[in-house]
């Protein structure tokens, strides 16, 4: 399925982002995805906080019916095509894991370094997708920003990471086009 994975680092350098629509089944079996999610919960965490959540949508249908009504509800002018895009939460991938920035209110971290450990965990989740031989997509688009699908799952102080399908790739990945690492990377003092 992917290219070399016998060392670490051919294994973080193989790993590539599925399109949730191109990933079928098989997908991770309930304990696999346990062990993705341990694997994802060992981020960086200044203060120990686990300032992030996941949670493991088990009825996709009731994950469309929510984000439908949520959106009708913002916008009851929507065009029909619009509220079917919404409906691919219950058609992509066999497994869904919605990640959820939950920082602690009472800690002197500041908020920047506990949203950015849950962006780190939701790579880590992504990682351990493709350690696992599986592959996984991290979408975010106009759930992740709605209130009411956010109150679905918690609480006010709460955000939406991004929602991760995981599965097995349909058809071969494709590389992307990678930054221009003379462009990206730069060295202080300059030494020119």
């Amino acid at each position: 399925m992917f290219n070399d994975t016998s060392t670490p680092l051919a294994l973080l350098a193989t790993r590539r982002s599925g399109k949730p629509r191109d990933l079928v089944a098989p997908g991770p079996n309930p304990a696999q995805l346990d062990q993705m999610i341990g694997i994802a919960a060992r981020t960086p965490d200044h203060g120990k906080l686990a300032p992030w959540r996941f949670v493991i949508v088990d009825d996709r249908d009731a994950l469309s019916r929510l984000i439908v009504d949520a959106y009708r509800a913002e916008r009851p002018q929507a065009a029909r095509a619009e509220i079917d895009s919404l409906d691919q939460f219950s058609r992509q991938a066999p497994a869904l894991v919605m990640v959820l920035s939950s920082p602690s209110r009472t800690s002197h971290i500041p908020l920047w370094e506990q949203e950015m450990s849950a962006g780190a965990a939701t790579m880590n989740l992504l990682h351990a997708a493709h350690a696992m031989g599986f592959a996984g997509g991290w979408l975010t688009g106009w759930p992740t920003f709605s209130t009411a699908v956010r109150d679905a799952f918690g609480a006010a102080h709460e955000k939406i990471v991004g929602f991760v399908f995981v599965g097995t790739p349909g058809r071969p990945l494709e590389e992307r086009p990678r930054p221009d690492m003379a462009r990206i990377v730069s060295h202080w003092p300059d030494a020119g």
